[in-house]
């Protein structure tokens, strides 16, 4: 996949899907700005991206404020002189196997906010750089959770389940503007938002929680971030909605 023509936002590019896409598209040649609300990690990420001879920028971002995604993209664009694609990988996940009626609603707001008011923010003030260019791509990352089976967490399943339908609805209204749209759910995959889902089971439930056995079932991020470069390129131009992978 060549992506030397591309400049492609990444938020929740600091850590797990969002880093090893990050890491990946600089390797096929794009320039990336990573945009996430820990600057320690975002900075990591961009230094090895640079040492390998890769052009990153990292900007911060909390991608549930509405002043911090608008200044975002006008920095991504200002950095990258334009901007051709994005993938919304900021997400957040906690209370598993909380009943909903024991579910803090600030929690649920919280949860609502950055997964699914995140990608809604993102693709607002990211669209008109995009459109301006041209056309390009929008990445949304959903779960499988929510969007094909049931979740352990209430409000994590919902707002997966509505990123699904967001970027449903943006990839028709979009189509008009050359800007395509793609969700990806992912299965299990070896991040620190997993692991710490894991850990919150094992805590609520010990053993029957089969630590070990969901600890080996997990795939390793790149794997993920090679099928979202692929639908950032140019070969993946025919592909439309959801994909799905372990």
């Amino acid at each position: 996949m060549d992506l030397s023509d591309r400049r492609i936002v990444i938020t929740g590019g600091a850590t797990g899907i969002g880093r090893a896409t990050a890491m990946r598209c600089a390797a096929e040649g794009a320039k990336v700005v990573v945009a996430d609300i820990n600057p320690a990690e975002g900075e990591q990420c961009v230094e090895c991206i640079r040492s390998a001879g890769g052009e990153a920028w990292y900007v911060r971002v909390d991608v549930s404020t509405e002043s911090d995604v608008e200044a975002m993209a006008a920095d991504a664009e200002r950095l990258m002189g334009g901007i051709d694609g994005m993938v919304s990988a900021a997400g957040i996940a906690q209370d598993s196997l909380v009943p909903i009626d024991e579910l803090p609603i600030e929690n649920w707001e919280r949860t609502i906010a950055v997964n699914l008011r995140g990608c809604y923010l993102s693709a607002k003030h990211v669209v008109p750089a995009i459109r301006k260019v041209g056309g390009g791509v929008i990445v949304m990352i959903a779960s499988g959770a929510g969007v094909s089976e049931a979740s352990s967490m209430v409000a994590y399943g919902a707002s997966k389940g509505g990123v699904n339908g967001l970027g449903m609805t943006l990839a028709r209204h979009l189509e008009r503007d050359q800007i395509r749209v793609n969700v990806v759910c992912p299965g299990n995959v070896d991040t620190l938002l997993k692991v710490g889902i894991i850990e919150q089971q094992v805590e609520a439930i010990g053993e029957d929680a089969h630590r070990d056995d969901q600890l080996a079932g997990l795939v390793d991020p790149g794997g993920i971030a090679s099928i979202i470069t692929f639908l950032l390129s140019s070969d993946a131009d025919l592909l439309r909605g959801a994909v799905f992978t372990r």
